[in-house]
């Protein structure tokens, strides 16, 4: 049966492909696709799984935007790699909050709020913020428009709102780069600014559950391991370029409403239905 099992994970890693890029939230797909597709393997494994996953999307940020993040690019003159390392700088200190918060109440986030009502309500009230704060902003002209333009203090306080994406359903893209947008940052920006953010953050997460659980794979474990990383990074690309794109053109909003969809879904199926 390992063939089954190895066809839900790559239907695992297409659906945290697309959710972690998108301001979606991936908790809350991957709640409701648990609930109809689960890995039938031990729950260690599979915490670990779902968690490598991410930094398989993670790896497509870096591919993507190798040249850009890369300060040791033989093309760049001085002034480029400056501005890399810059960015790296912005980068570092934007993650300080999260990380901090995360280490300090990590257990107790756990506890409190892992459930599938904490997760509706997160997808409703951020899908009418970014309703709101889309019309709010509509025919703004944004002050950061360029990474120079982003300043330490604006890369910290944009670190502050990824500080909310530790509530699951949230969304991690979602609450720094509306979060960037409030604050006066162009879309683009924000975007990458979010995607930079998720590079540390999902290097030291995969770090530690692989640490914890070990590096001894079943046959079975590795391949159904392998098949969601490979699915969630080749669709992790394809996301990635779409929002970029997407943004260009639009705003928030219609990933806003269809939040507020998702929210009562998860509320229909748990609270009536499961």
């Amino acid at each position: 049966m390992v063939f089954i099992e190895v066809i839900k994970s790559i239907i695992l890693g297409i659906v945290q492909g697309i959710t972690e890029w998108l301001p979606i939230s991936s908790t809350g797909h991957m709640i409701l696709v648990d609930e109809f597709l689960v890995l039938n393997t031990s729950a260690e494994f599979k915490e670990m799984f779902l968690v490598v996953i991410q930094l398989a999307s993670i790896l497509a940020v870096i591919l993507l935007y190798f040249k850009k993040l890369n300060p040791f690019d033989s093309s760049k003159d001085d002034a480029q790699k400056k501005e890399t390392w810059h960015i790296w700088y912005k980068v570092l200190i934007g993650i300080i909050p999260a990380g901090v918060f995360g280490l300090l109440f990590e257990d107790a986030i756990h506890e409190l709020f892992y459930n599938w009502y904490t997760v509706a309500i997160a997808l409703i009230v951020y899908g009418i913020a970014f309703i709101i704060i889309e019309k709010r902003n509509e025919g703004k002209i944004p002050q950061i428009s360029t990474w120079s333009q982003l300043t330490y203090k604006t890369a910290l306080i944009i670190g502050f709102f990824q500080v909310l994406a530790l509530i699951p359903g949230t969304s991690r893209s979602g609450a720094t780069i509306v979060g960037a947008i409030l604050i006066g940052t162009a879309r683009p920006i924000a975007a990458e600014y979010s995607f930079f953010l998720s590079i540390p953050v999902m290097l030291g997460a995969t770090f530690l559950k692989l640490v914890g659980f070990g590096f001894s794979f079943t046959p079975e474990e590795l391949a159904i391991l392998i098949a969601g990383c490979i699915f969630s990074f080749v669709v992790s690309i394809f996301a990635i370029k779409f929002l970029m794109n997407y943004i260009r053109r639009n705003d928030f909003s219609s990933f806003g409403w269809y939040r507020i969809i998702i929210g009562i879904i998860v509320i229909g199926y748990f609270g009536f239905i499961a």
